[in-house]
């Protein structure tokens, strides 16, 4: 891994900042809300189902990336009620299980690729103008280390999953392209392997410790490096 960079300047804390997350009901998408919560954001938890977002000091609000009504609707509000959004974690994703491509079932492939990279496309289109509106405005997008492809054999089967962070990277590598002069700092992040739904049982990491190079990427200042996939807060190749 490349050496932590310099160049990072971090927030001391959220207290003025807006925060949307994905898919915040469990896991790491969880911990990263409870994180951004600590450190004083004011965070909105995106979930199919509002009811399932206890966090009191949160505000639920429904939004399944793959419906655009919803993506528009959640968007609309957090702009009606704080006229600002700051942060935007794109968490939400699945993981089908499979082997190679010619194994693999094309309604996963569409499913995966659905949530994992058409919601944060969409959910980034809507939220822009708000991140943009002044200077700073952070996009974190969840890759994974099977979405690496710059180095070493990409292999070992899960072809939906992989592509879709691939597609990730390349959201990630455009945003910074094409609005990195306006002040937003994109990156994506691999949390690795964590004990979740998704992950398994057998993950060795904790979510809270999958959720610790997100939350840091969120406290990013004005200037700080973008553009790039992080791992343990290290930059890593794509």
């Amino acid at each position: 891994m490349e050496d932590t960079p310099t160049d990072v300047e971090l927030k001391p804390d959220l207290t003025d900042d807006v925060a949307l997350v994905t898919g915040a009901t469990r896991g790491i998408g969880a911990e990263v809300a409870a994180g951004l919560t600590d450190l004083g954001a004011t965070v909105y938890a995106g979930a199919r189902d509002p009811d399932d977002v206890t966090a009191a000091d949160q505000h639920a609000v429904r939004l399944d990336v793959t419906e655009d009504d919803e993506v528009r609707d959640a968007v609309d509000r957090i702009e009606r009620e704080r006229g600002a959004l700051d942060v935007l974690v794109n968490n939400a994703g699945v993981f089908p299980r499979s082997g190679p491509l010619h194994e693999m079932d094309l309604d996963d492939f569409d499913r995966t690729t659905a949530v994992n990279l058409r919601g944060p496309v969409a959910v980034t289109k809507h939220a822009l103008p708000l991140l943009t509106d002044g200077t700073g405005g952070r996009v974190v997008t969840l890759s994974s280390g099977l979405g690496q492809f710059t180095e070493g054999r990409m292999e070992g089967g899960y072809p939906a999953y992989r592509l879709s962070k691939v597609g990730v990277g390349g959201l990630t590598a455009y945003l910074d392209g094409e609005y990195g002069d306006q002040g937003l700092i994109a990156n994506a992040v691999s949390p690795g392997w964590v004990r979740t739904d998704m992950g398994g049982d057998g993950a060795p990491r904790t979510p809270s410790k999958g959720a610790e190079t997100p939350v840091w990427l969120a406290r990013f200042a004005p200037g700080s490096p973008a553009g790039h996939l992080w791992k343990d807060r290290e930059r890593i190749p794509w």
